[in-house]
Formats: structure tokens, sequence, C-alpha cells
């Protein structure tokens, strides 16, 4: 599984069980301030990357939040 799908798979999970797409977008999904804290929160452990606030919801989609991943990842 790619790391797009892995993180379209994880917002599903916070999202109601609904199918997410990768360049699905969070807020049209009904995500919502506290959600996006708690992915992040996950995102910090499975990972080991730090997303700050400002940067989840600039991204949106779980393609562009990927990305943020790998390049936090290449930071260590």
């Amino acid at each position: 599984m790619s790391l797009v799908q892995e993180i379209s798979a994880l917002w599903g999970e916070f999202l109601d069980g609904r199918e997410v797409g990768a360049d699905d977008d969070f807020f049209t999904l009904g995500g919502n301030s506290l959600i996006g804290i708690r992915i992040i929160d996950r995102v910090a452990r499975d990972y080991g990357v730090e997303l700050s606030v400002r940067a989840f919801y600039l991204a949106q989609t779980p393609a562009r939040v990927a990305e943020l991943i790998e390049q936090g990842r290449a930071r260590t």
C-alpha cells in the first residue's frame, strides 16, 4: 500500500469509515478542526512526522499530506 493510500485510509477511519480518494478535500468530506488534530496526532505517532495544523489544513488532500510526510521524513 502506498503512503497516499495509507493516509486516505487513515482519513476514512476518522471520517465515519467513508471511502477517501487521494485528491479528496478534507473539509468537503466533512472534516473539522477536531478531526484534523486527531489525524495530525496519529500521523505523528505512526510516521514520526510532526505536521503543523496550518500545513495540514493548507494541504487539504491525502496526496498532499503524504507529500508533507515524505518531506518531514527527508529532514530527519
